[in-house]
């Protein structure tokens, strides 16, 4: 075999470990993107047009996270917290709507007692999908709903919907009390 034979054989073995290399890169970095932020990866998916824009969305949202100073609420608190999430409960019999709304304030004041941003519904999405990309879902349908019964547009059973959505994210929010 020739030195120039020998040569274009190396670089082509090269360029194949390389190419392996960075699929699976990308494979791994894709998967890690998909546990972390799960139904979340799809929607973004779908909403972005494509896998690579919307991988480089969801690191952007990781990256803006990262700048949180997410913090522990203490015991106390968590406790009034989970008190005043009785009351909204308990109100809702009596006043469905405005319950509906209590529980949004309710579940926005908690997210910003615990360090997130709370500057618009669609920012608070974003945000909290690096950590809560799996109850997401329950808070958009609460929030629809409760964007909806401002009009008379919603039905009580909506509304006890809209509550149970809404206490899936308060009691993730209220408790977790992970590191960071």
């Amino acid at each position: 075999m020739s030195n120039s034979m020998l040569i274009t054989v190396i670089v082509i073995a090269a360029v194949v470990v390389i190419a392996v290399c960075v699929g699976l890169w990308m494979m791994s970095r894709r998967r890690r993107l998909q546990q972390r932020f799960g139904p979340e990866y799809d929607r973004t998916v779908e909403a972005e047009g494509g896998r690579m824009a919307a991988e480089r969305d969801l690191r952007a949202r990781e990256e803006r996270h990262a700048g949180f100073e997410l913090k522990e609420l203490p015991s106390e608190r968590r406790h009034q917290y989970a008190r005043e999430w009785s009351g909204v409960q308990e109100r809702f019999v009596d006043r469905p709507e405005g319950s509906v709304g209590e529980a949004d304030e309710l579940v926005t004041r908690l997210m910003h007692e615990r360090g997130y941003p709370t500057e618009g519904f669609s920012r608070q999405v974003r945000d909290l999908s690096v950590e809560h990309g799996r109850t997401l879902e329950h808070y958009r349908a609460a929030h629809d709903v409760k964007e909806r019964s401002g009009t008379g547009q919603t039905t009580t059973e909506e509304l006890r919907g809209a509550m149970v959505h809404y206490r899936a994210l308060f009691e993730e929010l209220l408790d977790d009390q992970r590191s960071r």
